[in-house]
């Protein structure tokens, strides 16, 4: 307004200038007459309507800001009766799709095409739910008996363990239908962790020196002997992960000829962790570990991103109170590695927070999918992806998707799809970063091939879901 007002402010000077130069008498100077049409003063005459409205607005094509027109300009707008538009003729599998109550076999993927967009959403989400009552709990029971089986043999070695030794007490114990401290790494591979008790004061060193893993340390050097494992602290203080592993791995060892099990069960050789095979079907490792709660690893202060909402804060309280495990186990980021606190280091374990971050909405639900249909496709030579990637994605999509209204489960398809893509770019890119530590690579230590090999599948995976969802009844 306020520039319309200075043009008119113009206007009328370039007006009155044009009449006091004319000479007395005479009228003043006109342009030639121009057809006849509606006449816009202070505007410029264009030809086609998208520059009309660039110069229109004073700005160019390219977004460059145009000086104001000169006043006395024209522009011709000649008015023309519409002429008569018959109606598109629509192709039959188009005007099926417009129509709200068809519903296609096929769809057509048009964002334009509303009705068959939700049709097909509704689609996925039916077969998908069909998927899991049908093959994801099936899943489940034959894992659950499996468990009760291995556990058996598993709870006798143990208490082998712990007549020879009071200090490795077995922690294996059932809890509301689940054993606290197991983790299904696949159906036929899992990992019992055993906590040990920690007598001692040890400071906890985590300063990043070494990704995914931290050391114990004691506080105090005149207070070693107050330690419950004296003899496997170094010269330099600290709890060496492997001995403790070295001499469990003994123990173990002694128990499985003494057990009643000794017929199906024997050691896994050629490897520092203790490892048993079962029935020559399972294999079960089991890892001493220290159950450190109260207290947040310095490597994973930056969780929760400030920019994020999700989680809240009361579930962020719960998961910090949680705290993390401390595992004897061998870290594929140390390998190869000459470091003399390699063999003391601790790897660090989030298991019960990302347990607890993945409560809610479908969000167990689409991690159960995903790992069955992981089991079913996507054991490939070379194992590139375990269970474990999966829960990881789930919690970075927990992070893209922050509102619970994302997670309900008319949303199913919508996650699924989004983690399966995301698994093909961390694929390509061969790297996978841990949730709460983003400096470890899950992929590290992993054949290129074989993670090439699994993108490719991963991608037909996804494309057959998303093109056909009626597939995943052979899926």
């Amino acid at each position: 307004m306020r520039h319309l007002r200075a043009w008119l402010q113009r206007y009328r000077l370039a007006r009155l200038e044009s009449f006091e130069s004319d000479p007395p008498g005479r009228p003043p100077q006109r342009s030639p007459e121009r057809p006849r049409g509606l006449r816009i003063p202070g505007c410029l005459t264009s030809s086609t309507t998208g520059a009309f409205a660039d110069k229109r607005q004073g700005r160019t094509a390219r977004g460059i800001p145009r000086p104001p027109p000169h006043f006395g300009e024209t522009l011709l707008v000649q008015f023309r009766a519409p002429r008569p538009v018959s109606p598109p003729k629509l192709a039959p599998a188009l005007a099926a799709a417009l129509d709200p109550t068809a519903y296609c076999e096929t769809p057509v993927y048009n964002p334009d095409l509303c009705p068959n967009m939700i049709a097909a959403q509704a689609k996925l989400v039916y077969h998908l739910n069909k998927y899991y009552n049908e093959k994801c709990q099936a899943r489940k029971a034959a894992i659950a008996k499996t468990i009760r089986e291995v556990c058996k043999v598993v709870s006798d070695v143990l208490k082998e363990v712990e007549v020879q030794e009071p200090r490795f007490i077995s922690s294996l114990n059932e809890m509301d239908n689940r054993y606290e401290g197991l983790e299904v790494i696949s159906p036929t591979e899992f990992e019992v962790v055993l906590y040990l008790n920690q007598m001692g004061v040890f400071n906890f060193v985590d300063d990043g020196s070494l990704p995914g893993c931290a050391v114990l340390k004691l506080s105090d050097g005149r207070k070693r002997s107050m330690s419950l494992w004296v003899e496997f602290i170094t010269a330099s203080g600290y709890l060496s992960a492997r001995k403790i592993r070295s001499r469990f791995q003994t123990l173990v060892a002694q128990a499985v000829d003494k057990c009643s099990y000794r017929d199906v069960v024997k050691m896994v050789a050629d490897t520092s962790e203790v490892k048993l095979r079962i029935r020559d079907r399972y294999v079960v490792q089991i890892t001493p570990a220290f159950k450190c709660t109260g207290i947040w690893p310095r490597s994973a202060a930056h969780w929760p991103l400030p920019h994020i909402p999700w989680p809240g804060p009361n579930r962020v309280a719960e998961v910090k109170a949680e705290g993390f495990n401390l595992l004897s186990k061998e870290c594929h980021s140390l390998a190869g590695k000459q470091s003399s606190a390699e063999s003391d280091a601790w790897v660090l374990q989030f298991a019960e927070a990302e347990n607890r971050l993945q409560m809610g909405g479908c969000r167990k639900k689409c991690l159960s999918i995903l790992k069955t249909l992981r089991d079913r496709h996507l054991e490939l030579p070379g194992q590139p992806l375990n269970n474990y990637h999966m829960k990881t994605l789930v919690s970075y999509e927990c992070e893209k998707h922050p509102r619970e209204s994302d997670w309900d489960e008319s949303c199913l398809g919508d996650r699924l799809n989004g983690i399966l893509l995301q698994l093909i770019s961390c694929l390509q890119c061969r790297r996978c970063p841990h949730y709460f530590l983003p400096n470890l690579d899950l992929f590290q230590g992993k054949p290129h091939s074989a993670l090439e090999n699994a993108a490719k599948q991963t991608w037909r995976l996804a494309r057959e879901i998303l093109t056909n969802p009626k597939s995943l009844e052979k899926l």
